[in-house]
């Protein structure tokens, strides 16, 4: 985000300038306001401040300890962000989440609380860590429990109505057979049907050749949402027959992530957030995992931001495209699916043969099972 110098100064001198600079700020420069107030209006003494003219307004602050530093993650270029946060913790000790076991275990677990923990877990120290661990397993198993039934629904297969099953699965349940096997059963003076057989119908086999699926998501830090529903859509596709899942985190190196998959509490503890973009990098290493171009689908979540080299991604991923593997761009995967990417490259990428959209985490699943079985 560019600032011009009036918007620039007035962040820097608080609320007090706003007579002198005018309404210099947009809605995203106001959040960046209320957010830098939230941690430095509760100076008392402005002597020694680095920002020695800034003074803050008197209106309460709304914003918790989870809330604020995910806005400044979301707000802020990443030197920024760790001034602020140094600043949160050693000169104003608003350390609760990071250094304090007793807070930290009294926090309701949530999705607002496990981004901020991914974004912090760097400062806490092992005692802390152990508690937020907690965290991140209350969260992804509930997580986990949502998008496990979808999937598994998603992959079940088809019903045949014309093949009966010794089955006995509640979704498979033939109605019409069962209720005419059992007619002579039926008691007009009771008015009841007593069922002796149940009858289920058989499901074929959506998938009879072995898939990859390559999961390729950014870990700068304003991905951390995506970051989080990769892990549990790639845990919830591990094990599925005919599919084998890799899970490969990226921003300029790349790492991967595949063995730890099965377990994403442990792989989200491994994940570090933050750092600039390389795209075409992880497309790379992405497409050396190919074993059979056909039968691939390479997943890459991530804003579209390159701060590589934006024609080398295009190219690398027309490649993957003319050689039969299916590319997915993913410009958000939250649950709300809220896109905020760059149009322009996504629209080269889209030129050149790959799909791209906002999915949530059972979306990607359906998508990626019409592709296998198509």
């Amino acid at each position: 985000m560019t600032l011009d110098p009036l918007a620039r100064w007035r962040l820097v001198l608080g609320e007090a300038a706003e007579g002198a600079l005018g309404n210099s700020l947009d809605a995203k420069a106001r959040a960046m306001d209320a957010a830098l107030e939230w941690l430095y209006g509760r100076e008392g003494d402005l002597a020694d401040r680095d920002v020695r003219g800034r003074q803050g307004g008197t209106g309460p602050s709304s914003l918790t300890i989870p809330d604020w530093i995910n806005e400044v993650h979301t707000l802020f270029p990443k030197e920024t962000i760790e001034r602020l946060e140094r600043d949160a913790v050693e000169r104003y000790k608003i350390d609760e989440v990071v250094t304090r076991v007793d807070v930290l275990s009294r926090v309701e677990p949530n999705e607002t609380l496990l981004r901020a923990v991914l974004r912090t877990k760097h400062l806490m120290n092992p005692e802390v860590l152990a508690v937020a661990r907690r965290i991140i397993e209350k969260v992804v198993r509930e997580l986990m429990e949502k998008l496990s039934k979808e999937v598994r629904q998603t992959f079940s297969g088809v019903l045949d109505r014309r093949r009966r099953s010794p089955l006995k699965v509640a979704r498979n349940f033939d109605f019409r057979r069962t209720l005419r096997e059992n007619l002579d059963r039926y008691s007009p003076a009771e008015r009841k049907l007593t069922i002796e057989r149940a009858s289920f119908f058989s499901r074929t086999r959506r998938f009879t050749e072995r898939w990859q699926v390559i999961i390729l998501v950014d870990q700068s830090g304003s991905m951390v949402s995506s970051v989080i529903h990769s892990a549990v859509s790639a845990a919830c596709l591990w094990g599925l027959p005919g599919i084998q899942t890799h899970l490969i985190a990226f921003d300029t190196a790349v790492v991967d992530l595949t063995r730890e998959v099965a377990d994403p509490v442990e792989l989200l503890m491994k994940v570090q957030l933050g750092g600039g973009t390389d795209i075409q990098k992880a497309v790379a290493y992405g497409a050396g995992l190919i074993e059979a171009p056909r039968r691939s689908i390479v997943v890459l979540i991530t804003d579209f931001y390159e701060g590589g080299h934006p024609g080398l991604l295009v190219r690398r991923v027309k490649e993957l495209c003319d050689q039969g593997t299916k590319v997915l761009g993913l410009a958000a995967l939250e649950p709300d699916a809220t896109p905020n990417y760059d149009r322009d490259l996504a629209q080269r990428l889209v030129d050149v043969g790959a799909h791209v959209g906002a999915m949530t985490p059972g979306q990607l699943a359906a998508w990626i099972a019409e592709k296998v079985r198509a």
